[in-house]
């Protein structure tokens, strides 16, 4: 039976409780929610809690919008679409991000969280998921724009001097997101009414693992601060250490995490987005498996590992990319629970074609594909939000960078207890990854990818990979490409295999019109997504690392009698 608390199908606009001036001598209506009268017993701050979920926990999506997986026009280098997504060229007049409504509400909510009468624990455990939702929208500002002011208390329209105050350095706003995420990870109660579908303990935890990976990749990478590289990575290592060691999950079939109809007993999910026929569906299935979809790159498909444990550079099992079937045999099973396995689907032979004949199935339920509820954006299969598996190759990859900075070595117990966990998942079955320093081994093969990054280390090479893969179509390429300081990658004028799909032979197809592809060598070769040269993404500036504020907010700052400082390049 399905839980009476949906994640997905509360919706509450509870900050009009609170975002209203009002005559002091005004008595409060009685029969509607209202500031004065609102904040009474646990129940409503329960219920006020659920206000922040559909805005962090977005899942698949909702009706035709998309979520946070598979996005048929993603600026990275795993999709390669007929039409490539651009980098920012220009500031945005307005919108673009800019916003502390959310920071507002988690703050007012902590505040009265304070004044409802209930037991110490109750304040504390919910004092801590509002500290949790803060912590979580500082970092997507941090992400986005980099230095941000940051409040920690309600404002009035009269608090001008605040309101308008200069950008605090990310350094410092993210030590403030350490100390909520801190005290969330003690407080938060570990036991909630719903797991699965409530924040608890075990939600914080994942996503602390997640944001500090974050956040010392970038401190390392982008700002040279290895101090703080090191107190945040020390976080996540710490976050994901306390999920795997206490044992409360294991990952079972890859597949299964992705087109489940209910996620309620999945062992690997964390926390998953509920939908119902009927209440909350979305298109996911439909955007993916009944209509044309931007296909996976030839770049994203040669970094699946033969089944040796070996990359396609170095296995001697490797078949060659001339056919589909050369190219995915033998490989991590990984690839056939996320990509159509053994059939190319090609603009003129499918009306659901792949632009690169790699067509996705990862997210496909069999069971609804046809039937009609299942089609269009009724979608009703469950989204996780957080999983099991991300965690492992959190710890993995946070272990890692700590040793390349002065922090504890990389041991192999490290990688047995994440990345070679995900390795020995039932169904995948790779052999393991051994280390030795900067150096790796698989079944008593030493080897160093020929395609391997030289700026980056092996080991380090081999954990980035394992991320990919184990992600593949999460919606996380992008942000780590970003966090590495490695947008060149997406780069398709230096980087060509990003903008190519399959090997295709078109003599092998009489019956089909395949006018429309465009292939390396002309009837024969790899298909070519975006054949205009003026359609190819550059990245030429690295000011896109950052977003641009918008023209509106610097002015707003002005009229004021402050400066907002721009972005730098912008």
């Amino acid at each position: 039976m399905k839980t009476k608390y949906k994640i997905t199908t509360i919706i509450f606009s509870l900050l009009l409780l609170i975002g209203c001036e009002k005559d002091y001598l005004e008595v409060p209506p009685q029969d509607q929610l209202v500031d004065e009268t609102y904040w009474t017993n646990e129940g409503n701050v329960r219920t006020f809690a659920f206000g922040f979920y559909t805005g962090y926990f977005t899942g698949y999506g909702s009706g035709y919008t998309w979520g946070d997986y598979f996005s048929g026009q993603a600026l990275n280098d795993d999709f390669a679409p007929s039409n490539p997504p651009q980098f920012t060229q220009q500031v945005p007049t307005s919108n673009g991000g800019w916003s502390f409504s959310w920071v507002r509400k988690a703050n007012i909510f902590i505040e009265r969280v304070q004044t409802v009468p209930m037991e110490q624990e109750a304040i504390e455990h919910w004092t801590g998921v509002g500290r949790f939702f803060r912590a979580l929208e500082y970092h997507d500002l941090v992400n986005r724009f980099g230095d941000v002011p940051y409040y920690d208390k309600e404002l009035s329209e009269e608090d001008t001097e605040e309101l308008y105050k200069p950008r605090d350095d990310r350094g410092y706003v993210m030590d403030k997101v350490l100390e909520d995420f801190q005290y969330a990870a003690q407080y938060v109660r570990a036991n909630v009414d719903s797991p699965g579908l409530e924040v608890n303990r075990d939600v914080v935890l994942a996503y602390m693992s997640r944001v500090f990976l974050f956040e010392g990749t970038w401190q390392k990478y982008h700002i040279g601060d290895n101090t703080r590289a090191t107190t945040y990575l020390e976080a996540s290592k710490w976050a994901g250490e306390q999920i795997i060691d206490q044992g409360n999950y294991s990952l079972g079939n890859y597949r299964e995490v992705f087109n489940s109809l209910s996620l309620a007993n999945n062992p690997e999910v964390i926390l998953f987005r509920e939908y119902e026929a009927g209440i909350l569906t979305h298109a996911l299935n439909s955007y993916n498996n009944k209509e044309p979809q931007s296909g996976a790159s030839k770049n994203a498909i040669e970094s699946y590992l033969m089944d040796d444990g070996l990359p396609i550079s170095v296995s001697p099992n490797y078949q060659g990319d001339m056919g589909v079937e050369n190219v995915m045999a033998s490989r991590d099973p990984r690839m056939y629970e996320t990509f159509v396995p053994n059939i190319l689907r090609l603009n003129g032979i499918d009306f659901n074609f792949s632009t690169t004949g790699f067509a996705v199935h990862k997210f496909l339920n069999e069971q609804i594909k046809d039937d009609p509820e299942g089609s269009s954006n009724l979608n009703p299969t469950d989204a996780p939000v957080i999983r099991y598996g991300e965690v492992l190759i959190n710890y993995a990859e946070a272990a890692a960078e700590l040793a390349s900075i002065g922090g504890p070595a990389l041991t192999q117990s490290d990688l047995d207890k994440s990345l070679n966990a995900l390795r020995d998942r039932p169904g995948i079955a790779l052999p393991h990854l051994q280390v030795s320093g900067n150096s790796v081994t698989v079944g008593g093969v030493a080897y160093d990818d020929p395609n391997r990054d030289p700026e980056v280390p092996s080991v380090i090479w081999e954990i980035r990979r394992e991320r990919r893969i184990e992600l593949m179509m999460e919606g996380f390429r992008l942000d780590d490409l970003r966090r590495w300081k490695k947008l060149e990658y997406s780069d398709m004028v230096s980087n060509e295999d990003i903008n190519r799909g399959a090997w295709i032979d078109k003599a092998n197809y009489p019956d089909s019109n395949l006018e429309s592809i465009t292939l390396t060598n002309g009837a024969t070769g790899y298909i070519i997504p975006a054949s205009a040269s003026e359609s190819a993404r550059v990245f030429d500036d690295p000011k896109v690392y950052l977003s641009p504020i918008p023209l509106d907010q610097i002015k707003l700052y002005s009229d004021h009698g402050a400066d907002l400082e721009q972005n730098p390049g912008w």
